[in-house]
């Protein structure tokens, strides 16, 4: 690598990192260029736009500027779940742009599902792709509860999407062996990837068609058509933003997002046997209904990987790298590891192989933003919440139209032109974080230990997405 990190370092980011081919590093910038977009960041977002940017003008002449290397951030290390479902609120965005609009937008995100393993099949991106739809479980009746709730909101509002079932016990055991559920819902909106070798093909895809990808460039600034780094100017009729839940560390934007971490932990292989008794399907989506959810998928090669929420917020440093011997992180995946035995009988003799944590951006509406000034040719996108495998490449595809000026259902999107107010100051903001997770995690031991819902979790109502 050219910068002072090893690649044994960028693997232990994640198990999709540590799997893949990370080959010989991309060129760092070296020297003032012209072209006509640049885009700061090599995850999806930066990824996506570029592709389409790509295919829609040949010739177009195009830069993606990574700081790290491409699917460091949270593309190399989310749960690998292509899921339909638009990252932010409903009423949100049916607010501003109605109903119709937004309804339109979650049928996109359906699309999308499908229109991801579209490209990683046409352009041979060897990404694990498989779509066989999510299995949400409830445990006990207030889980249940809030799942028969979510169904019923989505059919009142129109936003049900089709295909989408609530699930008896006997039915919910016909898709995996959880022991003592109460109930469950089927969608099939979803399929499993790996995440890293998505990102990573999706840059090798961009380049093939003309696009120029530096690693290891970190831009310093950011102007009305250029971008300053260490190694040179990048000058450009379009620069567009797609840092994520880096953008906080940009001047004057530590309040646009709540930077959140999601951990994850991978088992060894089962065994064919195992599998067999789980009843677990290869490309079905796994998760739960507690407040901290988890959230699993069956890896191609027979692991499991499973996340969830909970972990510390840092007043110092939100978006620090995580390390595998602090407290507060063991604590995290302890959780998850009690988790997956809880769930998945049999995995207990399993080792984990892997930990790992992965950044997320939230806004304080919790509902992405795209959004693109032509006077300036300044763009950006982000806040997604968790959701960001699909809401990525839907932000890649807007940014593209809004560039082009195209007239499109991506750029007509609810989400295009919304911009959340910004998050309290800090300390404000630690205490918010710290706090809903500790009421969060109260509420489902107290839900797990008496099976009623726990009123607590309405304390934290204000900080939460809305319906």
């Amino acid at each position: 690598m050219t910068s002072n990190r090893s690649e044994a370092w960028y693997r232990s980011r994640s198990l999709w990192l540590d799997e893949v081919d990370l080959g010989a590093p991309r060129i760092t910038l070296s020297g003032d260029v012209h072209v006509d977009v640049a885009i700061i960041g090599g995850g999806f977002t930066g990824l996506w736009t570029a592709y389409y940017l790509a295919v829609a003008r040949p010739g177009l002449r195009i830069a993606v500027l990574e700081r790290e290397i491409v699917g460091y951030g949270a593309a190399g290390r989310n749960g690998g779940w292509v899921g339909a479902g638009i990252a932010g609120s409903s009423a949100v965005y049916a607010a501003k742009a109605g109903w119709q609009r937004t309804r339109l937008a979650s049928h996109l995100t359906e699309q999308a599902v499908d229109e991801i393993g579209a490209v990683a099949d046409a352009e041979e991106i060897p990404c694990d792709y498989l779509k066989r739809g999510t299995l949400t479980i409830a445990r006990t009746t207030p889980q249940w509860q809030r799942l028969q709730a979510e169904v019923d909101h989505a059919k009142t509002t129109g936003m049900l999407a089709p295909g989408v079932e609530l699930l008896s016990p006997e039915q919910v055991r016909d898709y995996v062996a959880v022991p003592e559920v109460v109930g469950g819902a089927f969608t099939p909106h979803c399929a499993r990837v790996q995440p890293a070798q998505l990102a990573r093909g999706l840059a090798a895809a961009c380049e093939r068609r003309g696009v120029s990808v530096y690693e290891h460039t970190e831009a310093t600034s950011v102007h009305s058509n250029t971008v300053v780094t260490a190694g040179g100017v990048v000058r450009a009729s379009s620069v567009l933003v797609a840092t994520e839940a880096w953008t906080s560390r940009f001047a004057g934007q530590r309040r646009r997002y709540m930077p959140l971490t999601s951990m994850m932990v991978a088992t060894a292989p089962l065994t064919a046997e195992q599998w067999k008794a789980l009843g677990w399907p290869p490309g079905l989506t796994i998760r739960d209904r507690r407040h901290l959810f988890f959230y699993a998928q069956r890896t191609s090669d027979d692991r499991i990987a499973i996340g969830g929420r909970g972990a510390p917020y840092a007043l110092r440093d939100p978006l620090g790298e995580f390390d595998s011997a602090q407290s507060d992180n063991t604590a995290i995946w302890d959780r998850l590891i009690r988790t997956l035995h809880e769930h998945f009988p049999g995995t207990e003799q399993h080792t984990v192989t892997h930990r790992w944590g992965g950044t997320l951006a939230v806004p304080r509406d919790w509902s992405m933003g795209v959004r693109y000034d032509h006077s300036t040719g300044l763009g950006w996108a982000g806040g997604y919440s968790g959701h960001g495998v699909v809401a990525s490449y839907l932000a890649g595809r807007s940014l593209c139209d809004l560039v082009l000026g195209v007239n499109s259902p991506h750029a007509d999107a609810p989400w295009v032109g919304h911009k959340s107010r910004r998050w309290e100051p800090e300390p404000l903001r630690f205490l918010a974080a710290n706090g809903i997770v500790r009421v969060l995690d109260s509420a489902d031991r107290r839900e797990d230990s008496t099976n009623r819902a726990a009123w607590r979790a309405k304390l934290v109502k204000p900080f939460m997405p809305p319906a």
